[in-house]
């Protein structure tokens, strides 16, 4: 087989980002977050929320990049759950304001230092320099792809006879 054809996933940087993202997640996941009924993308918006302030909704889906209809389920799971408030927005009827509660900002608070914990756990034996450039690589490389813009979906192979 040509060398076309092959890709080495260890050094391909897909494979490598959602690897190591996936082991920080499964992780952070199981030993901090599932205790409390939580999955990483609900911890998102509250860790998104504490450290912003009240969001409305739309601009809470870009900065935990949930899609709209995602996270408007999301944010009625907190709801329910008493962690954050939804408001109609004083500006316009049709925007949506999502808050922390004070129950919600309880919780992320006993959160953030498991947070910093598998953080540090992860960047272990990295120098502070290398992390500042690895971080700076990846909010780069994230804009760029955001910013790129999407092909059209490529026509369905045809079936091959067998």
């Amino acid at each position: 087989m040509k060398d076309s054809f092959k890709i080495d996933l260890g050094d391909y940087l897909p494979y490598l980002v959602n690897r190591v993202g996936s082991i920080l997640a499964e992780q952070f996941g199981a030993e901090t977050l599932a205790p409390h009924g939580l999955s990483i993308a609900l911890w998102r918006v509250l860790a998104v929320l504490a450290a912003n302030g009240r969001q409305r909704q739309i601009d809470l889906a870009d900065l935990t990049s949930i899609d709209a209809s995602t996270l408007s389920r999301i944010v009625t799971r907190l709801v329910a759950f008493g962690l954050v408030t939804r408001a109609r927005s004083a500006r316009s009827s049709r925007e949506v304001v999502v808050a922390l509660s004070a129950k919600g900002g309880a919780l992320v608070a006993s959160l953030i230092p498991p947070a910093h914990q598998i953080d540090a756990d992860a960047s272990a034996g990295i120098s502070p320099e290398d992390l500042a450039v690895v971080k700076r690589c990846l909010r780069r490389m994230y804009a760029n792809m955001k910013n790129r813009p999407v092909a059209a979906a490529p026509a369905r192979p045809k079936r091959i006879a067998v």
